[in-house]
């Protein structure tokens, strides 16, 4: 029986989660598994995954074929660097205690680099949101003064309407009053 890794998708129509399995190749993507490794989140920025490394790597030393996307998961949560180590292990090219120090620096390094770029994209964010604002402020701005500008024009106009009125009635009382005359 060939043993893949594969990601089985769970959620609802466009908001995918998906769950990283160990199961038979000949299975259907949503059906059968043999152990559930972990969940694989894509809504969330960045995406957030959750793997039992142990049961990952015992499945891979086991000869189980992860699948493109899996492989991906695997290899940024550093199984697949474990693997490689313990491998070496087994190959005699270094003990058990310079693996685990090996795999722990990496992981420092994988959080440091996570942490780095989850503040930049924040500041990206902060940055941009601040933006919009400014120049939402900027087009109410303008619009305020549209209309206060659209406002004065009106009412000069009402007020040269009531100055043409009254000069039209006086020169119209005028001819009135020569007419009677």
């Amino acid at each position: 029986m060939a043993v893949k890794i594969r990601l089985q998708r769970r959620g609802k129509k466009g908001k995918p989660f998906y769950w990283v399995v160990a199961a038979d190749a000949r299975a259907k993507r949503d059906g059968k598994y043999l152990e559930k490794i972990g969940t694989y989140n894509p809504n969330t920025t960045p995406a957030s995954i959750q793997l039992n490394i142990d049961s990952a790597l015992k499945w891979l030393l086991n000869g189980a074929q992860p699948t493109d996307t899996a492989k991906s998961i695997l290899s940024k949560q550093g199984v697949l660097l474990k693997r490689h180590l313990s491998i070496g292990v087994k190959k005699g090219a270094f003990t058990e205690a310079e693996s685990e120090e090996k795999f722990n620096k990496w992981v420092e390094e994988k959080i440091v680099k996570n942490e780095a770029s989850k503040t930049a994209f924040d500041k990206t964010k902060a940055e941009s949101e601040i933006a919009l604002l400014k120049a939402e402020k900027k087009i109410n701005s303008d619009r305020v003064e549209q209309a206060r500008e659209a406002q004065q024009a009106a009412s000069a106009a009402l007020e040269q309407e009531i100055t043409n009125a009254a000069e039209g009635n006086s020169e119209a009382d005028d001819s009135e009053s020569t007419e009677s005359k």
